[in-house]
């Protein structure tokens, strides 16, 4: 787990991430993350998309289905 402190910045809350919690997200500086609300109402910080992530998986999932037509259009 990590602690970390929400600041005032200008009109903004800035949350700061140390540089251990960066490489846990295998992230850097001046990448885009994302914070996904759980059903709980907890917030998950994550360097991937989530919605591109469902999308791309769904169509791995139609993709691998239509394997032989998708090779005869090609």
């Amino acid at each position: 787990m990590f602690e970390t402190r929400i600041r005032k910045v200008g009109n903004s809350a800035v949350v700061t991430l140390s540089a251990e919690m960066l490489a846990a997200l295998d992230a850097r500086e001046g990448d885009t993350v994302y914070l996904v609300r759980g059903d709980d109402g907890s917030l998950k910080i994550t360097p991937q998309n989530p919605e591109l992530a469902a999308a791309l998986a769904a169509a791995q999932i139609v993709m691998d289905e239509n394997r032989d037509m998708l090779q005869a259009l090609a």
